[in-house]
């Protein structure tokens, strides 16, 4: 009988934002989420979010729309998390909501540069490049293949970068 090497794994991946969910959700529960996604995608379209043009005129400094809906989308996660904390509000399935903390490192200044800089070359953030291809532009393909490239770069030589 062949000797089985044991696997020790040296770094471990740990998530920086875990969830702490203990309810398992089932397909159908899941539904209210691609529900959900749909509708925010729809007003990412008709608020122009999605919009070059205005992704452009944000970089540019010439118009207020999109810091107005970053700068709105601040405050709500703001007061939302407070009154969650003030008030202990529980999940629609009764779980404590737990807030884990964050620690700050220089490595995330490079990586806010680096998305900045495509955010402004490409005209799309992560957020809303599914309701940009579902409006029919296709070309945001590639952007979503660069993000999909760059998040695997990230995960290869996470542990190279600076800390």
């Amino acid at each position: 009988m062949p000797e089985v090497e044991e696997f020790v794994i040296e770094h471990p991946i740990e998530c920086e934002a875990p969830n702490d969910q203990i309810k398992k959700e089932s397909f159908y529960s899941n539904l209210k989420y691609l529900v959900l996604g749909v509708l925010f995608g729809i007003v990412f379209v008709k608020a122009e979010i999605i919009s070059w043009f205005r992704i452009q005129e944000m970089f540019r400094l010439s118009a207020f729309h999109m810091y107005g809906v970053i700068g709105t989308a601040v405050i709500v996660g703001a007061i939302s998390v407070f009154l969650i904390k003030k008030f202990n509000i529980k999940t629609l399935d009764g779980e404590k909501v737990v807030f884990h903390p964050k620690t700050f490192n220089k490595g995330q200044i490079y990586g806010g540069l680096i998305f900045g800089f495509g955010w402004a070359i490409t005209g799309a953030c992560p957020g809303p490049l599914f309701a940009q291809i579902g409006s029919g532009f296709l070309a945001v393909i590639v952007t979503l293949l660069s993000a999909i490239a760059g998040t695997w770069v990230y995960g290869k030589f996470r542990d190279k970068f600076p800390h």
